[in-house]
């Protein structure tokens, strides 16, 4: 099936679900970096009117569990995944969702009113919980309403709308916009405008079929659900297959926690949608967006510059993502995540090597703003959208909303720790900081290059069924 050919009714369903749902994950990453400096300085005021000095150090402990504290609730979200999908469909579960984005998105709003550093970090938390949700469902949904041959383009519209919605938030929050003292309350609670989008469309599309079909054995709203996603009435050769799929995993319904670590079958698949995770953030990249403005300014840039290099990187990842999302499904799942992650990791190296000789040479700054945007482009070309979807790919019905569920907790526990360790360590250590990241990445690379399959063009039957015939 074409991407000319998919009628109107889907790409409706792909927007309502990839703007409602990828907008807030990413929004909210990028969301905080920006007005950094602002509302640092208003915590730090905040503290000295309660009889208070927070000292640098302190101070950067305290803005790191503003921005990990994303991530707790994003770890929280995530295990909650299966029981979601599977208890009010993963169209019912991303509509429910929305109430602790409109907890969150009120809480920070009234954050600067209420002088309350407190409401702050928890309005992030509840945010963190939706994305977290977020982050399991919607690659689900997305993966299970596309066409086989458009599986990677499509899921890897969650990764391109995630980078979209980064930029969107270091645009609004520039100093001149949004990102000053007084509107950066205003700033985070924007977070509430894709809540009312996906409220008034989401309910316009037809939930997964799969879901439908296996999950409630409801074969006429299955059916009809397939026809309006695919505009067509022939589509019973692809209900076939998904009944092949679930006939296949009849002795494994709702596949448990402990079935996944002690099925020979589903342990390998496990593991590798976990290291892809890890490999994901892992890498560094959100070091690099929650930090980019520092990172640029110890490059030794001015404010304003390092605002505008900012936004030069968040450009170059979004165009990279949608350059992505085009060579998915011709070079290959594998292929994108080796060549992504080598260049990062060669990126990391000469970073490190060019913040130390900044005062030394005059231009390396220069070549420091450079390579941030190198491996944001190295990042988008694979390790950025392909650990979304591919545990979808990886796991048949039965056990893909608990893999989902492990897969993007794990992911988020690492996005945590980068979060809180990051800024004290970067503290400590400097520039040599980066160091970590190619070490981590070059383990990364040989696992994939060793025990990933291709998943492209895959049939989710032939997947499964080549670990069970080599587990």
């Amino acid at each position: 099936m074409s991407l000319s050919s998919i009628p109107g009714k889907f790409w409706l369903a792909v927007a309502a679900c990839s703007l409602g749902s990828a907008f807030q994950h990413g929004f909210n990453t990028g969301v905080i970096n920006c007005p950094q400096e602002v509302i640092s300085q208003w915590i730090s005021d905040i503290y000295s009117a309660r009889g208070t000095t927070l000292t640098k150090e302190s101070l950067s402990l305290v803005w790191s569990v503003v921005v990990s504290i994303f991530c707790v609730g994003g770890m929280i979200g995530a295990l909650g995944t299966g029981y979601v999908s599977n208890r009010f469909g993963r169209k019912g579960g991303l509509l429910l969702n929305n109430i602790f984005v409109l907890i969150g998105g009120v809480l920070e709003g009234i954050a600067l009113p209420a002088n309350s550093p407190e409401l702050l970090i928890v309005g992030r938390f509840f945010v963190g919980v939706n994305c977290g949700l977020n982050a399991g469902l919607a690659p689900m949904y997305l993966t299970e309403i596309s066409p086989v041959n458009l599986r990677g383009t499509i899921g890897s519209m969650y990764q391109l709308v995630v980078t979209i919605s980064i930029l969107v938030s270091q645009l609004v929050g520039m100093k001149t916009v949004l990102g000053n003292e007084a509107g950066w309350s205003w700033l985070l609670t924007l977070t509430l405008v894709p809540l009312v989008f996906q409220l008034i469309v989401l309910p316009l599309c037809p939930e997964s079929p799969r879901f439908t079909l296996l999950n409630q054995n409801k074969d006429d709203v299955a059916l009809k659900s397939l026809r309006t996603l695919r505009g067509t009435d022939d589509v019973q050769s692809e209900i076939d297959q998904m009944k092949a799929e679930h006939d296949s995993s009849l002795q494994q319904t709702r596949v448990t926690v402990t079935e996944l670590f002690t099925s020979k079958a589903l342990r390998m698949p496990l593991i590798i949608a976990a290291v892809m995770m890890l490999a994901q953030q892992l890498s560094g990249i959100n070091a690099v967006i929650f930090f980019s403005t520092d990172i640029f300014k110890s490059a030794g840039l001015n404010d304003d510059s390092a605002q505008q290099a900012t936004l030069g990187m968040g450009s170059m990842n979004v165009l990279m993502t949608i350059i992505s999302v085009i060579m998915v499904e011709k070079a290959g799942r594998k292929t994108l995540m080796q060549i992504g992650m080598i260049g990062m990791a060669v990126v990391c190296v000469a970073l490190t090597l060019t913040i130390s000789l900044k005062d030394d040479v005059s231009w390396m700054k220069y070549i420091s703003v450079l390579l941030v945007i190198a491996f944001v482009v190295f990042f988008a070309t694979g390790p950025g959208s392909i650990p979304w979807f591919i545990v979808s790919e990886l796991f048949d019905h039965s056990a893909r909303p608990t893999a989902a569920s492990i897969a993007v907790a794990i992911n988020w526990t690492a996005n945590f720790f980068i979060g809180i360790s990051f800024s004290p360590v970067k503290v400590l250590i400097d520039q040599y900081v980066f160091l970590f990241f190619p070490v981590v990445l070059t383990a990364f690379i040989i696992f994939t290059w060793k025990y990933v399959p291709e998943t492209k063009n895959r049939p989710i039957e032939e997947i499964t069924a080549f670990f069970r015939q080599n587990n």
